[in-house]
């Protein structure tokens, strides 16, 4: 789970996306988002594949270099 935060936050920042636009597309709360960007907690299994499809990356995406 290294380099999940750093990477949420990153292909969010390039996809022009706020906390509240990633929030609203899953149905959760922009803290939670917030939370997994500052690695306080981290997503539910099940939401990564639709981050992924919003943010148009692949999974394994976010735990990379």
């Amino acid at each position: 789970m290294l380099y999940l935060s750093e990477n949420l936050k990153k292909f969010r920042l390039l996809k022009n996306l706020t906390q509240e636009d990633v929030a609203e597309y899953l149905g959760i709360t922009p803290q939670s988002v917030s939370k997994w960007e500052r690695a306080e907690c981290y997503p539910d299994i099940t939401f990564l594949f639709k981050i992924a499809e919003l943010l148009k990356c692949s999974v394994d995406d976010f735990f990379s270099e």
